[in-house]
């Protein structure tokens, strides 16, 4: 799926919203991880506390109907893509660290860690090596394709 300029602003919109729930300089919040659930039927963007509470939430218009079969691998990426964009703002939340953003389905099933915020390192989840093997193929064919 490729992600739309309205998307990237809905969800970039959508995170900082979040943020903004977590921004007090006087104190610490006990919370751990933040949930995003994503209806692939509905397009709802939700975030919730540890206690299931809800934080804020919204509709991505080009996920309603989404009949992917992939659709949370390729939610997961777009997701991580947009914390990392404004990875100043996630990382810098007025909640007690180690926090997490998890993503989960309509059944609160978790489905991916997206990223790891902790006091001197941010991790950003999934496979770091994702098609290496392919790449390094690419690149030796290149190299020796250039010798002859």
């Amino acid at each position: 799926m490729t992600e739309t300029e309205q998307t990237q602003q809905q969800i970039e919109r959508f995170l900082k919203k979040v943020a903004q729930k977590f921004t007090a300089d006087d104190c610490d919040m006990p919370m751990t991880d933040i949930h995003l659930r994503v209806s692939q039927d509905s397009g709802d963007l939700m975030a919730f506390d540890d206690s299931d509470v809800e934080i804020t939430r919204c509709v991505i218009d080009q996920w309603i109907d989404n009949k992917s079969d992939n659709f949370y691998q390729e939610i997961a990426i777009i997701l991580r893509s947009s914390l990392n964009r404004i990875k100043d703002v996630v990382e810098n939340m007025s909640i007690m660290k180690p926090y997490s953003f998890i993503l989960e389905d309509d059944d609160k099933n978790n489905i991916a860690e997206l990223y790891l915020v902790d006091d001197d390192i941010a991790i950003i989840g999934g496979d770091l090596m994702h098609d290496l093997d392919n790449d390094l193929d690419n690149f030796l064919k290149d190299l020796l394709g250039k010798e002859e």
